[in-house]
Formats: structure tokens, C-alpha cells, sequence
């Protein structure tokens, strides 16, 4: 009988390695047989059904036969094999045509950052397994054998900051040692490298043993390279995701200055000047070239939201978005998916949220906030808790459907978020939560940008993260008070209900002025409406659509 390796089956079945792996040890192939440490599979063996149930993160199939949503999953070969997978491989193509030194993609969190790195990794990578099946059925294979020629072919470092989120840099400096430690486990191979030298072998122990100083760590990108180009014999491609997730806690929490050191020191190593390097991949929100994290990268090709290339790899264009709804047999739910989730405008393409999307079909297609508990309201907080008259005007404006013109600088960092009030909507706009409905390159390189809220689910998140200031002034007593003189239609209640809460809220050396009356009185109802509405989505479960009184 004509027997076949895993890998093999794996190709032929459109499947993982471990999936086959798994299928022989459950006994679900037939005639499968053990070999040392790997299977043999007969050749006219039949792919057996995976009849798991998915619970939890991953949902079962919204119809039967289809395959289940990718929730939360940022593994590739997972991803592209087991789920349904918008193809976005032809970012390869256009990386390879172009084939800049550095390259940084910022974009917000949740829109396929991680995701689209560890296709990189995974394509470029070289592997003892066959990583080619992963891409086969792919639009970047129909590119041809050029292309091909690129898959399999570097050693690839790769490190992901999106879980370092410490309150405190010693903390923070610890996590990032075990990552490098992790991340030089997998190439262990440098260990025995009889073209590695006793220094390369020195320098990669003290990484691998998770007890490197902060000098040596700051060094790991620059040695780690080093070791792998002479055993490989080709530079290796690095690959940073999330790199400014550390930078973010440092400023929240007060280590700012040490972690903007040591991740200067770490990049300057592995990106700047370094002969060892042969592509480098960054992502994050901000740019933060101003910080010089990035001194003197000359060869860092950066790609923000507001450039067209590359625009439609992060994030769900429209056709995208149609095709899914047909797929799982709600095309009707197109026109509510756009209302809530499209609206975000990358150069000149249109993009849905990824994330909110996926979430939208996996909990049955009920609309709701799924990007408000992602990671970066924290921040929002602190920016309208310091925010002036001006730029609350401007924000309860946006919140009422209009829009405004001002000055964008895309490499807004974020101490100047705190000193300056204008880089507020600079930050806002790279970080998801702003739209540019019209752009304009300025004098100085920047640009002035026509900006408003992209779509119900962010305005969403605007209310209930600027409206939360009034929170601790109005009751749920208060709340319910004022929904009930609004839906009675009982003016003298409600006038006696808002004198109340103005006597509650305003202090003496308050300015009551027209325009801060306004404010308090819009927030307050407002915030009533938010109120009830939140209140509803927990005891339901469910998302409820905003009364008239919402602002709807």
C-alpha cells in the first residue's frame, strides 16, 4: 500500500500539519501508522470530518456547512485553514514589488495588524515544515513562480508587544525579557552553529536564559541577527508588532522616559545600519518619529491611515463585507453592518472594522459596541478629562453628526497629547476614532483634515466615554427621571429635574455661560438615554437601539 507523509496529506486536504496529527492519534484516519515520531497516512485515504463543537471564542456556524469565524484568532495558518479567511496575501506581492528596508504600518487596534505580520512571517519564513501549503490556494500563488521563490526563504524574528501592559517598567522590563528569551528558543539551532562564534553563542545563552541585563537586552535585536545571518547565510527579516503597546502603559503610568530608552536602543540595533538585516516589519498605532525611537532609520518607509498604499490589507474593504454577509446568508444585514461598523477611510478606500464585523455575524448579527473594551479608551478618558471648553464643544459637536476641519500631524506622540490641546484630533484620527472626510496636504508636510465620527459604533464609544464625566453627578434615579418627563412629555417635570442636577453639578466658581449650560444639559440627556441603554444590554444580553432621546 502506497503510504503518504502528514505534510503531504496536510497539503492534499487543505489542512494544518497538527490537524493531521490529530486526526492519527484520535484513530480517525484508517490505516494511519505510526512511524518514529511522525504518522504515515495510506495515499487513498479519505479527509475525515472535524465534527468539534466550538464554544466560547470560537462560534459554532452561523449555518451549517460554513465554516466558523475567526474570533480573536490572529494565528495565520489557523486562520486560513480552519476559518473563514479574508485573503489578503497579495500584501506579499506588493511588499516584494516595492521592497522597501523598514517598513511601518500604523493603524488601530483591531484591524488585523497581528494577523497580517504572522502571514509574513509565515510566508518568508524558512521552516523544516512545509509552509507553501498555507498559501497554495492564495491569490499571492497565482502571482507565479517569482513570487513563490520568495516563501520559505529567510529566518524570521518575530515579536509581538501586544500583551505588555504593565503598570510599572520593572514589570514591563521583565515581560519584554521573556519574550526575547521565547523568541530565541525558537532558534536554538544558533546553540550548536559551528559558523557561529563563541561571542554569537555568549550573547544568545544570556538571551535564552531569561536573565539578560537591560544592556544586553537592548542588544538582542542587533545580536540575534548577527547569529542567524552567519548560520543561515542570509540576513533574517525582523518583524516588531505592536511596538508601541509598552510606550502607551509608560506614558498612562508613569514610566514613559526608561521605556522610550530602552525601545530606542532595541530598534537602533536591529533596524538602523544593521548589515545582518534583510527586511524589517513594524506595526503599531502612532508613529512616534518625533520621539526618535526611529533616530536616524532613513530606509523606514512609514504607512499611516491617511496613505493610500497598502490601504486595503487592514481591515475589510465593502466587497469584502458583501461577501461575507452572502456567505453566511444575511446579505440583507449589508446596509446595518455599514451603518455600525464601515465608515473608516484609509487613503482613498473604504474600511469596515475587522473586528466589529466578525463579532457582528458570531453573535447573530445584533449590532453593538464590540470595539469599545479593546484597549485604548483609556486613553480617550484621559484626553477629555483634561480637555478644554473648546475641544469639548468640538467633541459633543461630533457626537451630533457634524464634522470639522483641523490640522493633522500623523506623528503625534504622546506627551504632546497632554501639552498640546490641537494634537487631540491627531490622536483620535490614527487611533480609529475619527474619520478624514476630505484631506489636504499642508505646508509643513502634515495636513488639514475635514474629521467627524465614522460610524454608530464609535459614536457609541464617544458617548459613553465623554458623558461618563457627568456619571458621578447623575444618579440612576436622575437617569430614569429624565426618560420618563421625555417619553410623558412632562415639561415641568423635566424643567424641575434639570434645575436639580444644575444645582447638583455646578459649583460656585463655575462660568455658567450659555455655551457650558448647553453642554451640561445636551450631556445630561444624553447620558440619560446612554444609561438606560447600557443598563438594558447587560440584564439582556443584547445591544438595544437608542430612543429619539439619544440623539438618534
Amino acid at each position: 500500500m502506497e503510504m503518504i507523509r502528514v505534510r503531504d496529506a496536510a497539503q492534499r486536504w487543505n489542512l494544518t500539519e497538527r490537524s493531521v496529527t490529530n486526526f492519527c492519534k484520535a484513530g480517525k484516519i484508517s490505516g494511519a501508522r505510526k512511524q518514529g515520531r511522525s504518522w504515515l497516512i495510506p495515499a487513498d485515504a479519505v479527509r475525515p470530518e472535524d465534527n468539534r463543537i466550538k464554544t466560547g471564542a470560537y462560534q459554532k456556524n452561523m449555518r451549517p456547512g460554513r465554516l466558523p469565524l475567526p474570533v480573536g484568532i490572529s494565528d495565520y495558518r489557523l486562520a486560513s485553514s480552519e476559518y473563514y479567511y479574508i485573503d489578503k496575501t497579495m500584501l506579499i506581492r506588493d511588499f516584494i514589488d516595492e521592497r522597501p528596508m523598514v517598513s511601518l504600518f500604523t493603524r488601530p487596534r483591531r484591524f488585523g495588524k497581528t494577523l497580517n505580520m504572522d502571514m509574513l512571517r509565515t510566508y518568508f519564513e524558512k521552516t523544516q515544515e512545509d509552509t507553501s501549503v498555507y498559501f497554495r490556494d492564495k491569490k499571492i500563488w497565482a502571482c507565479g513562480k517569482y513570487y513563490q521563490e520568495y516563501q520559505g526563504k529567510y529566518p524570521v524574528i518575530f515579536l509581538t508587544f501586544k500583551d505588555v501592559k504593565f503598570t510599572t517598567w520593572e514589570e514591563t522590563f521583565q515581560a519584554i525579557r521573556e519574550l526575547i528569551a521565547r523568541e530565541a528558543y525558537r532558534h536554538k539551532e544558533i546553540q550548536d552553529s559551528e559558523t557561529c562564534d563563541d561571542l554569537d553563542r555568549r550573547a544568545f545563552a544570556r538571551l535564552l536564559s531569561g536573565e539578560a541585563t537591560e544592556t544586553e537586552l537592548s542588544s538582542a535585536l542587533a545580536d540575534l541577527s548577527a547569529a542567524l545571518h552567519k548560520h543561515y547565510g542570509i540576513a533574517p527579516i525582523i518583524i516588531i508588532d505592536e511596538y508601541d503597546i509598552p510606550i502607551q502603559q509608560g506614558y498612562m503610568q508613569g514610566f514613559y522616559d526608561p521605556v522610550v530608552l530602552f525601545m530606542r536602543n532595541l530598534f537602533s540595533g536591529g533596524l538602523k545600519d544593521n548589515r545582518h538585516l534583510s527586511y524589517g516589519f513594524l506595526t503599531g498605532i502612532l508613529r512616534v518619529a518625533k520621539e526618535s525611537i526611529f533616530s536616524g532609520l532613513n530606509n523606514l518607509a512609514i504607512h499611516s491611515v491617511l496613505d493610500q498604499k497598502y490601504s486595503e490589507y487592514f481591515g475589510f474593504t465593502a466587497e469584502e463585507v458583501r461577501q461575507m454577509a452572502g456567505y453566511y446568508g444575511v446579505p440583507e444585514k449589508y446596509d446595518e453592518i455599514c451603518a455600525w461598523y464601515d465608515g473608516y477611510q484609509f487613503g482613498k478606500t473604504e474600511i469596515f472594522n475587522p473586528w466589529s464585523v466578525i463579532s457582528y455575524f458570531s453573535s447573530g448579527c445584533e449590532p453593538r459596541a464590540f470595539w469599545q473594551s479593546t484597549g485604548s479608551n483609556d486613553i480617550i478618558g484621559e484626553i477629555i478629562g483634561r480637555a478644554d471648553q473648546e475641544v469639548y464643544d468640538k467633541l459633543t459637536s461630533l457626537v451630533n453628526g457634524q464634522s470639522f476641519v483641523t490640522y493633522i500631524d500623523t506623528g503625534v506622540i504622546y506627551p504632546q497629547i497632554k501639552k498640546n490641546p490641537s494634537t487631540i484630533y491627531s490622536f483620535l484620527l490614527v487611533a480609529g476614532y475619527l474619520k478624514a472626510i476630505r484631506t489636504d496636504l499642508a505646508f509643513s508636510g502634515d495636513f488639514m483634515c475635514e474629521v467627524a465620527l465614522p460610524n454608530k459604533e464609535i459614536a457609541f464609544v464617544y458617548r459613553k466615554e465623554i458623558l461618563s464625566r457627568l456619571e458621578p453627578a447623575i444618579s440612576q434615579a436622575t437617569a430614569i427621571a429624565i426618560q420618563e418627563a421625555l417619553y410623558a412629555g412632562d415639561a415641568e417635570r423635566l424643567k424641575a429635574t434639570m434645575q436639580k442636577l444644575l444645582l447638583q453639578i455646578v459649583s460656585f466658581y463655575d462660568t455658567v455661560g450659555e455655551k457650558f449650560l448647553s453642554w451640561i444639559f445636551t450631556g445630561a440627556l444624553c447620558f440619560a438615554a446612554w444609561f438606560l441603554c447600557d443598563f438594558q444590554q447587560r440584564i439582556r444580553g443584547r445591544a438595544v437601539r437608542y430612543s429619539a432621546a439619544a440623539g438618534k
